[in-house]
């Protein structure tokens, strides 16, 4: 980057807490609250999920920022492991569905059955209605099962017969899937990439890590340990303060040029979606709260390009030059990020 944010600077970049946010009979949120609840979560899921800290960070993110996470690696690194944590310290409806080639659209929003007595049809939900779903292995079943899912995703309901159905809220939906070169996958089309809010890797533990499994994880499974730690109403609170989080206009307008920025790459054949700037900014919002700030800065921006572009850009056969497409594209994101330039503001 050629310019950062000075000391002196960055007190104009913040603003007092946002409107205090609150369920009945609870507590106004703060800055130090919401940081206290946060790091209980987080306590929590680090108790399964060993030596992987920004990993369960981002799962966090991802539920705080009413957004959907994608967990791409090969098997047993702890991708579903991740996503049953997160959803076992929520006190809120969770429901798996393992997706197979048979697996039917209607598994999972639901379907209309003939009720014979009273004669009419009748709605019964599918898997998908519960505050967090854990989608696994969502690429092993086919782009009809996957694309049932895009509604859920983005508009938080489902539609089934012509009957629009409201989804609990908060909502989550966090997917695992293998990489697309193992056998029997099919690739996530662009625009359910594009409703995922964050794409991470486990990668594998390193061997102090694993050791401690083999000797952990023997005869005990560490989930059926975790007990909830917050309410899906708490949850609730905590998305809609961290909503508030102050953004300065100069660090919409970075956001922005970050965007246009792929748009326009030499390497990149297609560029993050107006969807996917305003998920960064949500992004951002959500780790600013949770190192207890009520304002972003543009760390906050940089630190989330990889996780919430990477997914959704497409790179240019013609610069690939023998590398893989995902290379090309983290190449062009660290050149952008190093390119573009960072707001400051003025001096008082």
């Amino acid at each position: 980057m050629d310019e950062t944010v000075t000391p002196e600077a960055a007190p104009r970049l913040r603003r007092p807490d946002p409107q205090p946010s609150r369920a009945d009979g609870e507590a106004p949120l703060t800055a130090e609250s919401f940081a206290a609840l946060t790091e209980r979560i987080l306590a929590s899921m680090s108790r399964v999920i060993d030596g992987k800290p920004d990993a369960v960070r981002s799962a966090l993110i991802a539920l705080l920022a009413e957004g959907h996470l994608l967990i791409e690696d090969v098997p047993g690194v702890g991708k579903t492991m991740l996503a049953r944590a997160l959803a076992a310290t929520v006190d809120a409806d969770v429901r798996r569905i393992q997706f197979t080639p048979d697996l039917l659209p209607g598994d999972i929003t639901g379907v209309s059955v003939f009720n014979p007595v009273q004669r009419q049809f009748e709605f019964t939900p599918g898997a998908v209605f519960a505050h967090i779903v854990i989608a696994d292995e969502i690429n092993r079943s086919s782009p009809k099962t996957q694309s049932s899912l895009l509604e859920a995703m983005e508009e938080r309901q489902v539609t089934v017969d012509g009957r629009t159905h409201v989804l609990p809220s908060p909502f989550l939906v966090v997917a695992t899937q293998n990489p697309l070169e193992m056998e029997g996958t099919y690739a996530l089309p662009e625009a359910q990439r594009d409703r995922f809010l964050l794409r991470i890797s486990m990668g594998y533990p390193d061997s102090a890590a694993e050791a401690l499994m083999l000797r952990q994880r023997d005869t005990v499974n560490p989930l059926d340990a975790l007990t909830p730690v917050v309410t899906a109403r708490q949850v609730t609170s905590m998305i809609a303060w961290a909503r508030g989080v102050h953004v300065a206009p100069a660090l919409e307008d970075y956001a922005v040029a970050l965007a246009q920025s792929t748009r326009s790459h030499p390497d990149i054949r297609l560029g993050a979606s107006p969807r996917a700037t305003l998920q960064l900014v949500r992004a951002a919002k959500v780790r600013a709260a949770l190192d207890g700030r009520a304002y972003v800065i543009p760390d906050d921006l940089t630190a989330l390009l990889a996780p919430v572009f990477a997914h959704r850009l497409i790179a240019n056969r013609s610069a690939a030059g023998g590398r893989a497409g995902a290379v090309v594209v983290a190449d062009a994101l660290a050149g952008i990020a190093a390119s573009v330039r960072v707001p400051l503001a003025q001096r008082a």
